[in-house]
């Protein structure tokens, strides 16, 4: 492309084209050049920046810079979100105050469309940044797919173009060789202005074909509510995104620390590093004037900050570049999967879950701090993490489990996840860019090893975990949940893994709400129905990453198990004749009993069971719950209700505008029968849908995993408009109707049994459900959940409690940054 051959020689050395070699001609496009912003956020020495400004200055036509958030790319979270707004929000103020056009669209619910395609089929070319890993890197492949636009990538994170480095180098020392020259050329270098010649309209964003966001007024954490992504990783709350902040710290650590970084930066519990990997990261600091500034200083300890920042992270980039397959096995090096694969039957110390791995629930106290200094503050000390890394090896059993689990949790909860240098650690934590070691080593053979005991006794544990095991919230709050059903204690879990204190008030005998098992007769011969949720399923990918790790520490299992014969299937029955079998979506059970997952999530929080709250107050900023006697139950912060909508309604009576949208939700009610027999009924199903009838459903709680298959324990559920009107029935009667009714729809010869009860769910399943999964009030004080919320499934009381959770991290957060600001 000549326009590209014109450009002054230090954008040109870093500039490629991505596809085709000519401007776009094609009727309706050529009306503007479009900057794609993603991995530059920032306006200042921005080399993407300044090559759509060159390109649109000689074509005389207008320059948008179009920036926005997709609810697709991996790991997309409350935490990376947030982040990435308001490095936005900066980009858009600066960009208006340089006169340049700016439109910021975030897919939320109101709007999914593509508006990249439709932008980019308008524009002559579009420049984007240069970022050799996923998902950015797929993201140019798949515009380019979707569009013939010319697409033109620009290196903006590396001093030393990847372009002009040519090749991959796996040692830092032949890298630091190979790169000698470039650097010593462009270290100390300012970066040059771009001089417009031309003077173009600019353009006009009445004519985009969205509303651009104005990130200037917007509220951050309703925005993010209405996006798809996790909720359950908020927001970091002492690291602001953008440009402003980025340089704030970056001062401040040149300023008081930078001197004494070659002493202390090994150091976890002092505060010697720059912190600054989420904003190289993004880019809402320039590598270029960090570089140079640190040159400036010339002392020990800024040359060996240029030796991290140019050489260690300039190296994972490049390799990156120029290795396809950068994050996979194959992205490590030969002699390392040898011998990794020759000990992979090596036993293991132990295996551990995801969700084990992603809490810091190992027997490991150090590794355990580490993982918490991610998960809550999003970020890792660089000389812990290598530790981090290569202890993983040790919890799954094959490497290649390793190392995916590694790049999860890593990508998933650090700020700068995700980013070449991300890459460049892990993979070292697998021998890229090292050497093989001997002696080999159980597990690792001769990848160099990294013991977490030997690591302790530099480290001192106790201070480490203090350090990171808490929020950085100057109040961490401390939060009240009301019920504890599956989404109330999802809600709690999550805050009590950021670091919060919550108290959890059931006033039942125990956990689980509509999740609940009763159980009858003694502790070793006990009869157990799941008489309450029979079974969920899962479809949002948020909610089956917890299924899955649910499988792994056997807490759930599948059922019905075709595998095992006709009485493991779903069937659906009228008259005593099967009419269909049920084949839809994959069902769950909990493991043994349907409360086992809320046992699970309570395990380690403040329940008070067979305490009911009967009534809240406001009190200060927060609130003071009172029980039955109007004795007070404690003063709290925020309060989470997960009840039923009609008592949740009830309870939160002072703060009407809130009670009164709950109270338009309306749930049904349910009779459930529970009948035991000496043996099998029927050889032909586990489960039945009953129609024809007044009675909805059947199961046989025996067919499920975990649970005594030897006797019959049946579960009978009636219709919601035969539950209401035989709401104030004798609870024998009801169970003998249920029965004989049970026989007549299922065509099965009645057999005696030897137990029989009845139990009444008075608020069953959502006749309607509000559009939103979490409702609150404005500041997130108070917050109500369940399965009432935006659906009426277990997976749906999940979703609302990761929502509501989400919330209140997302306020923390943002009313720490108006604190700072």
């Amino acid at each position: 492309m000549s326009m590209i051959e014109s450009l002054p020689k230090h954008l040109f050395e870093r500039t490629r084209v991505y596809n085709g070699n000519a401007v776009n001609t094609r009727k309706g496009s050529g009306q503007f050049v479009l900057y794609w912003m993603r991995t530059a956020v920032r306006t200042d020495e921005n080399p993407a920046l300044d090559t759509a400004r060159w390109i649109a200055d000689r074509q005389g036509i207008p320059l948008l810079v179009y920036q926005a958030i997709s609810e697709h790319y991996e790991h997309a979270s409350d935490r990376h979100h947030a982040f990435m707004l308001q490095g936005a929000r900066d980009v858009q103020y600066q960009l208006e105050e340089a006169g340049i056009s700016y439109a910021f669209h975030l897919a939320t619910r109101f709007d999914r469309r593509p508006h990249l395609v439709t932008l980019a089929n308008q524009a002559s070319v579009v420049v984007t940044e240069e970022m050799p890993v996923d998902p950015p890197r797929r993201f140019v492949k798949k515009l380019s797919c979707k569009s013939l636009t010319p697409i033109v990538c620009v290196d903006t994170a590396c001093v030393a173009p990847m372009l002009l480095v040519e090749q991959a180098y796996t040692r830092a020392f032949k890298f630091r060789s190979a790169t000698e020259k470039i650097y010593a050329e462009r270290l100390t270098r300012a970066w040059p202005t771009i001089v417009t010649k031309k003077k173009t309209k600019p353009f006009q964003l009445s004519w985009l074909p969205f509303e651009p966001l104005n990130l200037q007024t917007a509220d951050f954490s309703q925005w993010i509510s209405q996006c798809e992504i996790d909720h359950v990783v908020g927001p970091v709350v002492d690291t602001v995104g953008g440009s402003i902040a980025g340089y704030l710290r970056w001062n401040e650590f040149k300023a008081k620390r930078l001197a004494r970084y070659a002493k202390q930066r090994n150091n976890a519990l002092s505060d010697g590093v720059s912190r600054l990997s989420p904003y190289l990261h993004y880019g809402m600091v320039s590598p270029f004037r960090i570089a140079r500034e640190a040159a400036e200083v010339g002392n020990a300890g800024s040359e060996k900050y240029l030796d991290e920042l140019l050489i260690w992270r300039e190296l994972a980039y490049t390799f990156c570049f120029y290795c396809e397959d950068y994050d996979g096995w194959s992205g490590v090096p030969d002699w390392a999967r040898e011998t990794l694969r020759q000990h992979e039957s090596d036993r293991r110390q132990k295996i551990y879950s995801w969700e084990q791995l992603a809490r810091g629930e190992t027997s490991d106290e150090l590794w355990n701090a580490a993982q918490k200094s991610l998960l809550i503050h999003g970020e890792l000390h660089n000389n812990v993490r290598m530790t981090w890394g290569k202890a993983i090896l040790n919890w799954k059993q094959t490497p290649q489990e390793a190392l995916a689990t590694i790049i999860d949790l890593n990508h998933r909860y650090a700020l700068d996840g995700r980013d070449p240098a991300s890459y460049g650690g892990i993979l070292w934590c697998l021998g890229q860019f090292d050497r093989p070691f001997e002696p080999e080593q159980k597990v690792l053979g001769k990848v160099r090893a990294r013991p977490t005991s030997t690591h302790a006794r530099r480290l001192d544990t106790k201070k480490y975990i203090a350090k990171v095991a808490t929020s950085r919230v100057s109040h961490a709050p401390e939060v009240a949940v009301i019920g504890a059903g599956v989404s109330g204690l999802f809600a709690a879990r999550t805050l009590q893994d950021h670091g919060l204190k919550v108290t959890v008030f059931e006033k039942g005998r125990g956990v689980g709400g509509r999740m609940s098992t009763r159980r009858i007769g003694s502790r070793d011969r006990a009869m157990t129905f799941d008489h309450g949720a029979q079974y969920f399923t899962a479809r949002d990918p948020r909610f089956i990453r917890y299924v899955d790790t649910w499988i792994e520490q056997g807490l759930v299992a599948k059922w019905p198990d075709k595998r095992l014969g006709l009485d493991q299937r779903i069937v659906a029955l009228q008259n005593g004749v099967e009419i269909l079998e049920s084949n839809s979506d994959e069902r769950f059970v909990a493991v043994p009993t349907m409360n086992s997952i809320c046992q699970h999530l309570a395990r380690n929080i403040e329940v008070r069971i067979q305490t009911r709250v009967a009534s809240v107050v406001p009190f200060g900023n927060g609130v003071e719950l009172f029980n039955d006697a109007g004795n007070s139950m404690g003063k709290f912060d925020r309060l989470i209700v997960s009840a039923p909508a009609a008592q949740a309604a009830d309870l939160l009576a002072c703060f009407p505008r809130l009670s009164n949208k709950i109270s338009k939700i309306k749930m049904n009610p349910c009779w459930a029968s529970m009948v035991a027999f000496d043996n099998p009924i029927t050889d032909q199903w586990a489960g039945a849908f009953l129609h024809g009838s007044f009675l909805a459903w059947a199961a046989r709680n025996s067919t499920k995993p975990g649970r005594n298959g030897e006797c019959e324990h049946l579960v009978i559920h009636a219709s919601p408009e035969w539950t209401a009107t035989h709401w104030e029935n004798d609870v024998n009667e009801v169970a003998q109707w249920m029965l004989a009714e049970f026989w007549k729809v299922s065509g099965i010869s009645p057999v005696p049994h030897t137990h029989l009860q009845s139990h009444r769910w008075k608020f069953a399943i959502p006749n309607n459900t509000s559009e939103e999964r979490c409702l609150s009030d404005h500041s997130a004080v108070i917050l109500a959940c369940g399965d009432w919320a935006s659906g009426s499934r277990v997976e749906s009381a999940c979703l609302s409690g990761m929502e509501t959770a989400g919330r209140i991290l997302r306020s923390l957060s943002f009313a720490t940054e108006v604190s700072q600001t």
